[in-house]
């Protein structure tokens, strides 16, 4: 294991690299239709089954001509021929013009489109006001891709703009990765769900809501446990059972150092903690390991710490596991550069993610600022904040250092 208790702390990098280069990549994989491949993991590479546009088309409304014809402008020539979009656009003689809207076949002979804009049409003629080129308005049959090229490789990550490309290229089903067997469960005695009257003691149980929200937006497959009390006995049972239907268990709370925090003891009891305990906060008792030979990760209690680690940690392991391909496993998350609009004394000896909100000035130029509760039980900043603000380990910030902002839609794909 790479902690032990008053030891080290490991960083989140090193942690990242870690868990990526760990964790089993699933096996099989099947065919689905083009309404359900958002988001999915390519299992093979895909290829172009035809070529984009098929054939040479008119990128705008106007007249299909022979270039040679209006070399030299105005000049009138008989339109005979009138050419929607989705109709043969047969073959036009030298010397005459054709009618021609976006999208619509060019006609054979043709070798360029005048916009209308810059003709003057009568009832059988059109006046040419400016002189044409080979070219000019055609898109030519392959210029967006050719039959046979690669398109996108296995373990590409499908967006909603690849599902368009792939209809295009003739595709109708697309072979894919199978979904991820996620087990959830969160312990502690003092949950509740939400909806029913709350006791002495208790609280509503949100992180089973916000960590089952972030999972539905990965191609996974969740398993929901509900809630498990804090003791050794239910913990190892409730580990067991998602360990034999999930490839992948997380759960939340119980995996600091307190005597009512169990996880820990269960996993190594019925599996190995290969990490525990990060350099990094909010987030610091994230632990790493197996149950039963089956992944898993425990994430801290408080509501932020588990945001934040699920997010920077368990969410590329998941997409990992599935075999994800690069950037979206790159081994640091994203992110930009922007000035702080904030001053802070020197961190400590974890790296820090703050909440921050993306703020203009009157000139436009784009600084961030701090929620004012930095709390890891205050969910409510998640909302009310951007994205997080990077401050390694023993940094003061002062106002305008550029520090790297990951913005929360960047996890929210």
């Amino acid at each position: 294991m790479n902690e032990t208790p008053g030891g080290t702390l490991t960083p989140v990098d090193t942690a990242r690299r870690l868990i990526l280069d760990g964790v089993p990549r699933i096996r099989g994989g099947k065919r689905v239709g083009l309404a359900a491949a958002a988001g999915r993991i390519l299992a093979s590479g895909m290829r172009a089954e035809i070529d984009v546009p098929p054939f040479a088309n008119s990128a705008m409304d106007g007249y299909a001509l022979r270039a040679a014809d209006a070399r030299q402008s105005p000049v009138t020539l008989p339109v005979n021929l009138r050419i929607a979009a989705g109709r043969d656009g047969g073959s036009l003689p030298a010397g005459e013009a054709a009618r021609i809207f976006t999208g619509a076949m060019m006609p054979a002979g043709a070798d360029a489109v005048v916009i209308q804009e810059n003709c003057r049409s009568g009832a059988s003629e059109v006046t040419v006001l400016q002189p044409a080129v080979p070219g000019q308005h055609v898109r030519g049959a392959g210029d967006a891709m050719r039959r046979g090229e690669p398109l996108f490789a296995a373990g590409h990550r499908l967006l909603p703009q690849d599902i368009g490309v792939l209809a295009a290229a003739g595709h109708a089903e697309i072979p894919v990765r199978r979904k991820l067997r996620v087990a959830l469960l969160t312990t502690g005695n003092e949950l509740v769900a939400p909806g029913g009257a709350l006791g002495p003691g208790q609280i509503y149980n949100g992180n089973l809501h916000s960590l089952s929200s972030l999972l539905r937006r990965l191609p996974v497959k969740l398993i929901d446990l509900g809630i498990t009390g804090d003791n050794l006995n239910d913990t190892r049972t409730a580990l067991i059972d998602a360990a034999g239907r999930a490839d992948c268990v997380i759960s939340t709370g119980g995996v600091s150092v307190g005597e009512e925090d169990h996880v820990r003891a269960a996993v190594e009891r019925e599996g190995e903690l290969r990490l525990w305990k990060l350099a990094i906060k909010p987030g610091k008792p994230l632990a790493w390991g197996t149950v039963r030979e089956t992944s898993f990760f425990g994430l801290p209690g408080n509501p932020v710490s588990a945001f934040v680690t699920f997010c920077l940690i368990v969410r590329p392991a998941l997409l990992a596991m599935m075999g994800c391909a690069a950037p979206a496993l790159a081994m640091t998350p994203g992110g930009y550069p922007l000035p702080a609009g904030f001053t802070a004394p020197v961190s400590g000896e974890r790296q820090e993610y703050l909440r921050v909100s993306v703020v203009a000035d009157e000139s436009g130029a784009e600084s961030v600022r701090p929620d004012p509760n930095q709390s890891s039980g205050a969910a409510s900043s998640l909302s009310r904040s951007d994205g997080l603000l990077v401050v390694p380990p023993r940094t003061a910030v002062r106002k305008g250092d550029r520090l790297r902002f990951i913005p929360y839609s960047e996890w929210l794909a």
